[in-house]
């Protein structure tokens, strides 16, 4: 796991001495993600650098230095990512007669062996693996950016300056590009729009104008000749997920499982390559349960697995996870997190996550990353679980309320939201009052629901409804001053397949977007942060293409998603280990920011201070602030949204002035 950086420049780049210093500096903007050593490379004469920093896991020897270049000469490959089967492809390779011979036995080689033999698109779809690179072809003097399938390793490129000074721009974060002197990309108020209706930026989108993300998938070539970006897909997660539905799996229920398990304990084993000491995440819920009991399985170790706890009500799954290890026989380590230490990670959370992030639970991630660290350099995790298999609550809740509502006449769904919108939050929360203490602490707000409810109802279609379900700011023109939404997966894709209904809809949806723009970023960016690579054997595509082939009826059963997934895991843990509702990773943000967080964020939401910085209309956020603080209604990720935007905005610009004065 690495990181990289580098340009393409129209103009002169100076001496290779003054281009060198300027990549290291590009490279020590992301020292966290390549600790380990080093590398930079650039030909002054095609005006190309790459700079690459490295966290060393497969070939610690200088062998697997980057950037590499082909045995052949032609190549020059950054690289940030792993290549699981690489051993695979070596060996295809040889058959061939293919290979030169091998310096080392780093994935980096094998990848430039295959880009010689087979080309770069023929050779990614070979290959199972996160990943990110930046390739040149110094025969054709062309530029290659490539990313992974799922979108597990991050891209950002654009160009800055203009005319004959004009300079392309790539690198694994964004702290990369703005460490170079032509960067000078303004906020884009239409990508903070969607940043307030999602809480993440979603690809190809970035918070600067003129700077992308490369999406899932994709692979961006360019040259001076050609300088126009050309983007071309080698893997469409949609696509696949229609081939999967059209070809449903025939076999019987008992078939599945043991399908599921062979490429789940094909895909673990895969994951667990690495020279460096390696653990897992363990929260003791199905998905990080299912990957640590196939990691034991397939160890003669016992596996080191980690959890972090919270004293707080509706919190805490760190008694689960001990359970879990317990039974496993894993080597494992608990830290149970005060209010204090989860508080101290907020201050550090902008400059972390690079561009503004609001998902809160990017503070216990961040913390379990950091306690996983000081044991172990790789941890698997039980990521994507929920999209593949039906896992979250909502999808029920969703396609239950729209089954309902949406047979409705669109006058009459008017009125009951009118109705609805007629007794204020607390008058519900009065009403609800005698079953109130049934519920969990989080849950107990029925008016927010019931008013969250009445906002649902004016909406004309399934997918219109279900973006309305995930949206915190449902009009985000309202408060971002200039801000209009841009296209995106819910305003202009092809909802659904032929004959899928609202679930699966939703799951396709979720993989297209939250997934790779808000889960993988989260986790991404926090184990990074502390130099912990992080792998996700869910993703393993062959993992998801039989996942889409299964019917429904495979994963949902009696109201209960991940039917077949437990299947799985009840073949190694007890099913009364496992079996409770499911309680998600965050943190009590609500209640923090009535309490401790309180200065902090009213200093950030500081009425003349908005007006002064000219990006968010005041009166709606202080009108939720002041609800907020009342108790009258739970504002939470509305104005997470929000701090965090502002808490980014304050540590960026003191970092353009420290920029300026080097």
């Amino acid at each position: 796991m690495c990181g990289f950086g580098g340009f393409l420049s129209r103009g002169d780049i100076g001496t290779a001495e003054s281009a060198g210093t300027l990549l290291s500096k590009m490279g020590n903007a992301i020292l966290h993600r390549g600790p380990d050593s080093e590398g930079v490379w650039c030909d002054r004469g095609a005006g190309l650098g790459f700079v690459h920093r490295r966290l060393a896991i497969v070939d610690l020897s200088a062998a697997g230095h980057q950037p590499m270049v082909s045995a052949d000469g032609r190549y020059v490959l950054a690289f940030n990512g792993e290549i699981y089967n690489h051993l695979d492809l070596r060996a295809v390779l040889d058959n061939t007669g293919a290979s030169a011979g091998w310096r080392g036995h780093s994935d980096t080689e094998t990848l430039l062996a295959g880009f010689s033999a087979w080309g770069v698109e023929a050779t990614l779809r070979r290959c199972i693996g996160m990943f990110a690179i930046a390739l040149w072809d110094r025969k054709e003097r062309l530029l290659t950016l490539a990313r992974d399938r799922m979108g597990e390793k991050p891209l950002y490129y654009g160009w800055q300056g203009q005319g004959e000074q004009a300079v392309f721009l790539f690198g694994s974060e964004l702290k990369a590009l703005k460490a170079h002197p032509s960067f000078k990309a303004q906020i884009d108020r239409n990508a903070l729009s969607l940043l307030m209706r999602h809480n993440y930026i979603p690809a190809p989108y970035s918070i600067h104008v003129g700077v992308a993300k490369l999406e899932p998938g994709c692979i961006l070539t360019l040259s001076l000749a050609e300088p126009h970006p050309h983007l071309s897909k080698y893997w469409d997660t949609a696509e696949v997920a229609r081939q999967g539905f059209a070809n449903s799996f025939s076999g019987t229920p008992e078939e599945a499982v043991s399908q599921l398990e062979m490429l789940a304990m094909d895909a673990v084993r895969q994951q667990m390559m690495a020279d460096v000491p390696l653990g897992a995440f363990l929260s003791g819920g199905i998905d990080s349960s299912t990957v640590v009991a196939l990691m034991q399985a397939q160890s003669s170790r016992p596996v080191k697995t980690f959890t972090i706890g919270f004293h707080e009500e509706g919190y805490n799954e760190a008694v689960h996870a001990k359970a879990v290890a317990a039974h496993l026989g894993t080597e494992h380590t608990e830290l149970y997190i005060t209010p204090d230490q989860a508080l101290a990670v907020i201050p550090s959370l902008p400059t972390l996550y690079d561009e503004p992030f609001s998902d809160s639970s990017q503070i216990p991630t961040f913390l379990i990353s950091k306690l996983a660290r000081q044991h172990v350099t790789v941890s698997l995790s039980g990521d994507a679980g929920d999209e593949l298999f039906c896992g979250y609550s909502r999808y029920t809740q969703a396609a239950r309320v729209w089954s309902s509502l949406g047979r409705l006449p669109g006058a009459l769904r008017s009125g009951v939201a009118n109705s609805i919108r007629a007794i204020s939050v607390n008058g519900w929360n009065r009403i609800a009052s005698p079953v109130l203490p049934l519920l969990p602490a989080r849950k107990r707000n029925i008016g927010d629901k019931a008013h969250k409810l009445a906002e649902l109802l004016n909406h004309p279609d399934f997918m219109s409804f279900y973006r309305r379900f995930v949206t915190h700011w449902p009009s985000p023109e309202e408060i971002v001053i200039g801000g209009n939404e841009p296209p995106n997966y819910f305003t202009t894709a092809q909802h659904g397949l032929d004959g899928m209904g609202s679930i699966e809809s939703m799951m396709l949806a979720d993989a297209m977007t939250y997934l790779c723009d808000d889960i993988l970023v989260k986790v991404d960016r926090a184990a990074m942060g502390v130099s912990l690579e992080t792998r996700v054997p869910f993703l393993d595509h062959r993992l998801f293409e039989f996942a889409w082939s299964l019917p429904l009826s495979m994963k949902l059963r009696d109201g209960q998603g991940k039917w077949v997934l437990r299947q799985v895991l009840y073949r190694h843990v007890p099913k009364e280990l496992i079996e409770r509702p499911k309680m998600g990773f965050g943190v009590p943000i609500d209640n923090w920011l009535r309490g401790p967080l309180r200065d902090w964020a009213e200093n950030l939401l500081d009425e003349t201070r908005l007006r002064q910085e000219g990006y968010f209309h005041p009166a709606p956020i202080r009108k939720k602030w002041a609800e907020h603080l009342s108790g009258q209604r739970n504002w939470q990720y509305h104005l997470w949204d929000v701090l965090m935007f502002q808490a980014w905005l304050e540590a960026d610009a003191m970092n353009e002035t420290g920029r300026g004065m080097n």
